[in-house]
């Protein structure tokens, strides 16, 4: 069995240890091979593991770092002025090899940053993407970006087409993942000079590509990977999370109207529950920023224990498929072409 060694940066999202360590805790009962480094302030990590009832030993233990990167810090403030930060710390362990991934539930933009900064992309990757599982009618949807790069070309468009590709095939077993390319239509004539391109260009590799989806898309399960630029992306995830809160607040309300109501709900439990199961974005967590050399997964700034625990899950699952090194391999031969296209 591959050993799985993941540092966390266990000072980062709105909870901090209090969420990162019970985490850990569900994560070595219920993942085999898999060890732990939380990084953050020693005294209050040896207090929380306490409370939860874990000894440092070989399965998790902890790296001290003095500084922590707040919510509301500058990307550029936590990457030059807190270098000794839980967040720094914990991704440059991955730049030297004592871990083989790194999960945080801190500020995004410093996250991507940082990440960039130490781990670099993998050659042939201009930029990389936040990669994340949207539930479908017909199972999940890997989409990319989420809000990396608001702006995108066609050629980067075209990368993230081949790591959301490559992502799917590794973590879902799936021999050729179908991909779609996020569109105001799905007929060729339909969008901007730049998506046009963009699908002419994925229509040149090897991907299954299906078309240009719509957003409807997003939720039925259409294509395996649905492409689109971070400021789409982001809007669109969040509409969703949105939809998703709304309808959580008109079912509530509606069997809490009246005696009746209240009535139908207690019988409809089962299905209800089985409903908040399926679409529980605590299952979801955990966003893959793909393209770097070197495994980073994004947790939620909020979430709880479960929800950090799944962001965990995505980060061995990655380290068990050597996701970083297929995207390398892919980028490599995908170069080739085209450098012998151009010859």
């Amino acid at each position: 069995m591959l050993k799985k060694i993941i540092a966390l940066d266990a000072m980062g999202g709105d909870y901090g240890p209090s969420v990162t360590v019970g985490a850990s805790k569900l994560a070595l009962d219920q993942i085999p091979g898999i060890e732990l480094v939380l990084v953050g302030d020693q005294g209050q990590l040896s207090a929380e593991l306490q409370n939860n009832n874990l000894q440092q030993e070989d399965r998790i233990r902890i790296h001290h770092a003095s500084e922590v990167v707040e919510m509301s810090d500058l990307p550029v403030v936590a990457l030059k002025k807190k270098k000794d930060s839980s967040m720094r710390v914990a991704i440059n362990l991955v730049k030297q090899g004592t871990v083989q991934a790194c999960v945080s539930a801190g500020n995004t933009g410093a996250l991507m940053a940082t990440s960039k900064f130490v781990l670099k992309t993998i050659r042939g990757i201009s930029r990389p993407a936040i990669c994340t599982i949207l539930p479908g009618i017909k199972g999940h949807t890997h989409v990319l970006d989420l809000g990396a790069n608001p702006d995108c070309t066609p050629e980067i468009l075209v990368e993230f087409a081949m790591m959301g590709s490559i992502l799917a095939q590794s973590v879902e077993g799936i021999e050729k993942p179908s991909v779609g390319l996020l569109n105001i239509g799905s007929e060729e004539i339909k969008g901007n000079e730049s998506i046009k391109r963009a699908s002419q260009l994925i229509r040149g590799t090897r991907l299954n590509y299906y078309g240009f989806v719509e957003g409807d898309d997003l939720f039925k399960g259409t294509v395996n990977v649905i492409v689109t630029d971070g400021f789409t992306g982001n809007v669109s995830l969040k509409t969703g999370e949105g939809l998703a809160a709304l309808v959580s607040h008109v079912l509530r309300s509606e069997f809490e109207r009246n005696w009746l109501t209240r009535l139908a709900g207690l019988c409809a439990l089962p299905v209800l529950s089985a409903l908040k199961r399926r679409l529980d974005p605590r299952r979801h967590n955990g966003a893959s920023l793909l393209g770097l050399n070197g495994i980073v997964i994004k947790s939620h700034g909020s979430a709880d224990i479960e929800s950090f625990f799944h962001a965990i899950k995505i980060a061995a699952i990655e380290i068990e498929n050597k996701v970083p090194q297929r995207i390398s391999a892919e980028m490599e031969n995908y170069i080739g072409q085209v450098e012998e296209a151009v010859t």
